[in-house]
């Protein structure tokens, strides 16, 4: 295995590519879906059953883990990896973005944030450096730099104001980081739905120098549409040779939406905290299996699919152990929808490296056009 963090692509398809991350842990495809393992943990998941589903990377949380169990614990433990089971690669958020949304009784100045912890009301400070020093005690492979993301919409101002905040934390990232062999730092381009503030934010990263770059500032209550209008130009500001992560997103159709404007990993909850509340994604849209019209179907959620949900599952057990509330409940369906997602990913890498990527959109869209199978 490689000592050094790279990346290459392997295909093209319009905008959107394929290719390999390399990490001394691994390799990772691309496009690439996170599984979001918050504390430690995918919920409802063993390890390997997460690598099982063909998951190459799975995501931590700063904020979560520095409140419990602290990082120098799990570095007093042997690391992030060898703490949750996990051997392949792991991303770790910088924690500003649950500062932000979670933390009470938040202080931001030029040094960083200061908050109250959510858990216990224990006073903690967040700023550049320390976020540096704590994804460094968990070990993570890919590590991102300190930024702040205003929620939308927000003026103009406003937003500026945060982006320059962003990139002096960014330099400041860099400038903590250090040297780190096989381990890389993502830079985060802000500037909300501003293009003229995403270039500038582009060209602040692009100066300080990263090992990749991550959209951030979207997924934030700005609709599709909107969202979409920023990545027909975001990713061409970024750097080509390296790679493109939209960050916290999302739901399938914007995954594919993305990936065909050129950006290369993702991350949400949605797969894994959907399955929990009985949401369930297949190729012909979401399923809500506490709807009663399941209580009596034999047939697997998607007959088209391979995870042990379908395969040894029908959609009468699982409504009837999600209504029992029983736990098996939240394990299969998450299995099911962490599997989707990766076969989404695999599906989108072979078609953008065989050129029949609008092919494969238009598929995916008239299947979810479909709607799911009706009752026997």
């Amino acid at each position: 295995m490689s000592k050094r963090f790279s990346f290459s692509v392997h295909g093209t398809d319009g905008g959107a590519r394929t290719g390999l991350i390399q990490t001394p842990r691994g390799d990772i495809r691309t496009p690439a879906f996170m599984p979001v393992g918050t504390a430690a943990t995918v919920k409802a998941m063993l390890p390997g059953s997460v690598r099982e589903t063909g998951a190459d990377i799975l995501l931590g949380n700063t904020y979560h883990l520095m409140l419990r169990p602290t990082a120098e614990r799990i570095a007093n433990l042997g690391g992030l990896h060898r703490f949750m089971n996990w051997e392949r690669p792991i991303l770790t958020d910088s924690g500003g973005f649950q500062v932000m949304s979670l933390a009470e009784l938040r202080k931001l100045t030029e040094d960083g944030v200061t908050f109250k912890s959510h858990i216990d009301g224990s006073k903690h400070m967040l700023s550049p450096e320390r976020s540096m020093e704590i994804q460094k005690l968990l070990g993570s492979d890919i590590v991102m730099c300190f930024d702040e993301c205003p929620a939308l919409p927000a003026s103009r101002a406003r937003i500026y104001e945060s982006m320059q905040l962003s990139m002096r934390w960014a330099a400041r990232s860099r400038q903590a980081f250090g040297d780190r062999p096989g381990h890389a730092l993502f830079g985060i381009q802000q500037g909300g739905l501003e293009q003229d503030m995403r270039a500038e934010s582009a060209a602040a990263l692009r100066a300080i120098g990263f090992e990749g770059y991550a959209v951030g500032g979207l997924a934030v209550g700005e609709g599709q549409e909107a969202m979409f209008g920023v990545l027909d130009y975001a990713p061409g500001q970024l750097p080509e040779d390296k790679p493109r992560y939209l960050m916290g997103v999302g739901k399938p159709d914007d995954i594919v939406g993305a990936v065909a404007r050129g950006i290369d990993m993702f991350d949400c909850v949605l797969p894994s905290r959907s399955g929990r509340t009985g949401q369930v994604f297949t190729r012909r849209g979401v399923v809500n299996i506490k709807n009663a019209r399941h209580s009596d179907d034999p047939r697997p959620l998607d007959e088209d699919c391979s995870c042990p949900c379908c395969r040894s599952y029908s959609r009468a057990y699982l409504h009837h152990v999600f209504k029992a509330q029983e736990i098996i409940s939240s394990m299969l369906l998450t299995w099911h929808n962490l599997h989707y997602y990766q076969e989404l990913m695999a599906g989108l890498r072979d078609a953008i490296a065989g050129q029949r990527l609008d092919a494969f959109i238009q598929a995916f869209h008239e299947a979810r056009a479909e709607g799911d199978i009706e009752p026997v």
